[in-house]
């Protein structure tokens, strides 16, 4: 059950969901590829290097976490478009 309009938006306004499209792709390329550089600077990391392979792994678990974020946003994106161009809104 929606609320009542409360404010001064159209009746029509609409999410700039294709700008959102672009930056969800874009926050997925770029977290999957810092994803996979922590990933490997953690595997080649010695004992005595600055950062630790422990910190670099909790990075690269953060940018995979945020990489499966910008997935979801994308799924739900792609649903919200489909949903517009059926009903015409």
């Amino acid at each position: 059950m929606r609320r009542p309009r409360t404010g001064t938006e159209p009746v029509t306004a609409r999410s700039p969901l294709r700008l959102r499209l672009i930056l969800a792709s874009a926050a997925l390329v770029v977290f999957a590829a810092a994803t996979v550089r922590l990933a490997m600077g953690a595997h080649s990391a010695g004992p005595h290097d600055s950062p630790s392979a422990t910190v670099l792994l909790v990075l690269a678990v953060v940018c995979g976490v945020l990489a499966l974020a910008a997935i979801l946003d994308l799924v739900v994106l792609r649903r919200r478009m489909r949903s517009q161009r059926t009903t015409g809104a």
